[in-house]
């Protein structure tokens, strides 16, 4: 592109520098400089006559020397960053001469500089002009170029003179008109220009010694070639274009306008100094126009300068010269240029602030992006630019192209002032792509991520919300409204994605229970659950799985209730469904009830699947979803303690066969406390009583089976209370009765028969309990004679059995029955006739028996009486002739007793143990009964003093006046004992 239509500005300030003393204004204006360089902050000046003149910042001369006897200073270099200063003078009648100069160190005889080294330069004693002039920064090789077209290369150690070598490298037809030198630490290139050629040298590394290498069949005029310090890359100027060179080859170019007589590089720019040339130059008379605004003949015959930044393309700065240019060199930062007529203009670069508002000015801010980061201005400083640049094209209407520069400016841009704009129906997909940059960016809130749901759900773009959702890497939206927006817009997969994926499992739970309606799903989801997480959640659904899974949602509770919970782990095969993509909203509606066993990464899932489409609801997998729920190894697992069963009990309202099941399950259970057991027996046995009675004929008499088998046994935990209040509640007569006869209440048995006018079973409970309980017999005569219709269901086989066993038991005395009969006019004297008279005669027959018994004690007391008086009053006659002792014949001593039994003397043993007033020889035939009843009156004084014994024959006794009678005839009442 030629300089001509690139864009032009005005980057530099210029300014015409004002000279500190005459001497220096004389310096100038006398033109009496011959070369130009600068370096270490100074600018050093080289004359015709040989002095060397050093002007500081303050633009005086504050040093000269002669650095040349003859010949003038053509050519000079300054080493920066030291005080070594090289001067070259030229005298055609002699060689040329060049001295390295140590600014630093001054003859102490002269004060003048020390010349470290003097050489001639060798041109094969040519005496031809030198026209190009190089030198590497530590001076061990310079390079000088003859008009007549030899390049002489000087290498030594030219700053402690410790001798050089010259060698011509080049030799050409044509005059040399740029040397430069292109080095690293490995290879040293040197590139030279003559009027038609460019080569490039070797002269130090590998390929050294290798003939020179053409690079371009063009050459340039003197003063057009340069290197930039920077880069590294030679440039090179001619009419056509300008060009740059490294070691590989040619690199970048562009048009040039016309013939350039100097080019420098400064910074990023090259400045061109053009000649004055005549009004048929179309291009330069056109630039002329443009920036000097007339066409007076004055001008024509001015030079043109121009400053160019090849990177940006741009006309940075310029302007006719009406002198022409003597020489282009920077110091302190700046540019200058030195004029024939002695003027020096100073060129200052814009800070980038005023470069980029001329630029904003023109509206061209792809060029100030550009501009400042070539600049390397900060990411935050290039956003505001990227800002300016969408609100101009969103000024223009351009809102695709202004979208693009708010999102490169998200990270420094306030979203709001970004969202306003494009709120508008319209331009909606623009508003997506920012809000998804957002949140890639990390920087959306939870309202722009409800914006961008709405959005997505605005355009029914289902796919681009499946691939916000399900985005990879650290989450980048607001989990929680992200997932109420995709369930308030209906895409519940997409939130129980979100939900499972960030470990959300009471949302999982919550959506395909609340939203899909998916209840088997939901189960299955809560099977793949840690056991405290799957309770939470079976706790929360509880009915409303038992109301849609009753039989599945019955084992959850079987397996957790039990400790025999264990996470399921799902083992699919992968199969691909295809989305087609031709209706958006079918695609949508697809993904949109895929099957979430599939879908969604669930807890202990194995190989995840591609999701294929399912009915909502309760429905099972699709063909070629088989799956296998695979419980994961105990050892594996963390224990858990189950629940008490009762927190459980709430959620079987309405599902009593479900309960019921659950219960008998958890009786089999070995973590149950008493407690435990104590509720699940109470609840399982009313649980039985609902459905006997709610159930008619068979049914009921299993359910009541149930319950009856459920309470019988002992230990129960279940109190006897609550089983005598469920069972009065739901009138199942035999549970009361079993509880009344465990804890042996026989009597309360019969009492609740005859209380419910149940003869039946007053007569089965009779004869189960009566043997038992005798006491039963009266209460079954009083119900049997209480009522004639009770006494015609009994009949009267009943009521002479139960009188019989009165009767043969004693149970109630003659005079009780008949009060008892007689109470109420049920029972005829028919009825007891027979009982009447069998005791009657009984009674007869024991008063007889009484009598005769009577008569005998009454007779044998009489005789003991008469046998004591006469004892006491006859003598007694012995007869007997033998002693019962030995049985040999009496005699004497003979003892005789009053019972007629003689005794030899010697045939006795004393009895000590009779009392000491008695005499202790005792007839040994006679002594056992004595000795009994000694005995009998020992114990009868004994127990004379023992009340206890007393009172218990008499509470066990069933006639107690005889047992009074007794014992006042052994003499307990206090009577004398016999003497």
């Amino acid at each position: 592109m030629a300089l001509l239509l690139w864009k032009a500005f005005d980057f530099f300030e210029v300014s015409q520098v004002k000279l500190g003393d005459d001497e220096t204004r004389s310096l100038f204006e006398n033109n009496e400089i011959s070369s130009v360089c600068s370096g270490s902050e100074s600018l050093f000046l080289g004359s015709d006559n040989g002095y060397v003149r050093i002007i500081g910042p303050s633009w005086k001369v504050v040093r000269s020397f002669q650095a040349h006897e003859t010949g003038r200073i053509t050519h000079m270099r300054q080493v920066e960053g030291t005080s070594l200063l090289v001067t070259v003078s030229e005298d055609l009648s002699n060689e040329p001469v060049l001295k390295v100069w140590a600014l630093d160190k001054p003859v102490k005889r002269t004060g003048l500089p020390t010349c470290l080294s003097t050489i001639s330069i060798n041109n094969g004693r040519k005496q031809f002009p030198i026209s190009a002039f190089t030198a590497l920064d530590d001076l061990s090789q310079l390079a000088v170029g003859f008009a007549n077209g030899a390049v002489t290369v000087i290498r030594g150690d030219l700053i402690h003179d410790r001798g050089t070598k010259q060698r011509i490298v080049y030799e050409s037809e044509e005059p040399i008109t740029g040397v430069e030198f292109v080095s690293d630490p490995k290879l040293s290139t040197l590139f030279v220009a003559t009027t038609s050629k460019l080569l490039k040298i070797v002269i130090a590394g590998r390929g050294h010694g290798q003939p020179p290498r053409t690079v371009e069949d063009s050459g340039c005029a003197a003063g057009c070639m340069t290197v930039n310090k920077k880069t590294g890359d030679v440039i090179v100027v001619r009419e056509d274009a300008v060009y740059y060179y490294t070691v590989d080859g040619r690199g970048l170019c562009f048009a040039n306008d016309g013939a350039t007589t100097l080019v420098s590089a400064f910074e990023d720019y090259v400045g061109l100094v053009a000649p004055p040339s005549s009004p048929k130059n179309g291009a330069s008379d056109n630039i002329r126009r443009r920036f000097v605004g007339t066409s007076t003949d004055s001008f024509f015959s001015a030079a043109t300068f121009t400053m160019i930044d090849p990177q940006l393309q741009i006309v940075a700065h310029s302007e006719m010269l009406i002198s022409p240019v003597k020489a282009l060199f920077r110091i302190w930062g700046d540019l200058f240029i030195l004029t024939q007529d002695g003027k020096i203009n100073r060129y200052h670069e814009k800070s980038l602030h005023q470069r980029l508002e001329l630029l904003y000015q023109r509206n061209l801010f792809p060029l100030a992006i550009n501009l400042a980061q070539k600049s390397g201005m900060d990411v935050q400083q290039q956003n505001l630019i990227f800002r300016k640049y969408g609100d101009h094209l969103y000024q223009k209407g351009d809102y695709d192209s202004a979208m693009t520069q708010y999102i490169k400016s998200i990270d420094n841009t306030e979203p709001s002032q970004v969202v306003r704009k494009f709120l508008d129906t319209q331009r909606i997909h623009n508003l997506i792509e920012y809000l998804e940059e957002l949140h890639e960016h990390h920087r959306a809130t939870a309202d722009h991520t409800t914006l961008l749901l709405n959005c997505y759900a605005k355009l029914k773009d289902v796919e681009k919300l499946e691939k916000f959702i399900r985005s990879e890497g650290d989450l980048k939206f607001d989990l929680e409204t992200a997932i109420n927006m995709c369930r308030q817009g209906g895409y519940f997969e997409q939130a129980a994605y979100l939900a499972t994926k960030h470990g959300e499992s009471d949302l999982v739970v919550d959506i395909l229970i609340e939203d899909s309606k998916r209840y088997s799903d939901a189960l299955d989801f809560i099977w793949h659950l840690d056991a405290e997480t799957a309770y939470s959640c079976l706790m929360k659904y509880a009915r409303v799985l038992l109301e849609h899974c009753p039989s599945n949602t019955s084992q959850f509770f079987i397996d957790y209730y039990t400790g025999k919970y264990r996470p399921k782990v799902h083992e699919l095969p992968i199969e691909a469904v295809p989305i087609h993509s031709g209706n958006r909203l079918t695609a949508g509606a697809v993904n949109a009830v895929q099957n979430l066993t599939s879908l969604l990464p669930l807890p202990y899932m194995g190989t995840p699947t591609i999701p294929s489409p399912t009915a909502q609801g309760n429905g099972q997998p699709p063909p070629g979803h088989e799956t296998s729920d695979v419980q994961q190894d105990n050892d594996s697992l963390m224990k858990y303690t189950p629940p008490p069963p009762r927190s459980a009990f709430s959620s079987f309202i309405d599902h009593p066969d479900e309960f019921i099941v659950f219960l008998e399950a958890c009786l089999q259970s070995d973590f149950l406390g008493e407690a435990d057991k104590a509720d699940i027996y109470t609840t399982l046995f009313e649980m039985y009583l609902h459905k006997a009675k709610d159930g008619k004929g068979v049914q009921r008499e299993e359910w009541e089976f149930k319950a009856k088998k459920l309470i019988e046994g002992h230990d129960l935990p279940i109190e006897n209370s609550n089983i005598l209040l469920l069972s009065h509640l739901s009138d199942f007569r035999d549970g009361t009765t079993l509880v009344k006869e465990q804890s042996g209440l026989l009597f309360d048995i019969l009492r609740s028969y005859t209380s419910a006018k149940d003869t039946r079973g007053a007569i089965k409970a009779l004869r189960k309990y009566g043997p038992r309980e005798p006491q039963l017999y009266p209460a079954a005569l009083a119900y049997f004679t209480s009522d004639p219709r009770i006494l015609d269901e009994a009949g009267p086989e009943e009521l002479a059995d139960v009188l019989k066993k009165i009767d043969s038991d004693g149970l109630m005395a003659p005079l009780q029955v008949i009060q008892t009969l007689g109470s109420n006019a049920v029972a005829t004297m028919g009825m007891i006739k027979p009982y009447l008279h069998e005791t009657i005669t009984r009674e007869r027959r024991e008063i007889a028996t009484n009598k005769r018994q009577i008569a005998s004690f009454r007779k044998e007391t009489e005789q003991k009486r008469v046998e004591i008086a006469e004892l006491g009053s006859k003598p007694a006659v012995f007869q007997a002739q033998r002693c019962p002792g030995c049985g040999a014949p009496l005699d004497l001593p003979v003892v005789h007793f009053l019972c007629k039994h003689s005794f030899h003397q010697r045939c006795l043993k004393v009895d000590n143990s009779i009392g000491d007033g008695e005499d202790k020889t005792e007839c040994p035939v006679c002594a056992p009964n004595n000795a009994a009843v000694r005995a009998m009156k020992r114990g009868q004084e004994e127990r004379a003093e023992r009340h206890d014994l007393f009172r218990d024959a008499l509470s066990k006794s069933d006639e107690r006046f005889k047992t009074v009678a007794q014992w006042f005839g052994q003499g307990v009442m206090g009577a004398g004992g016999l003497e």
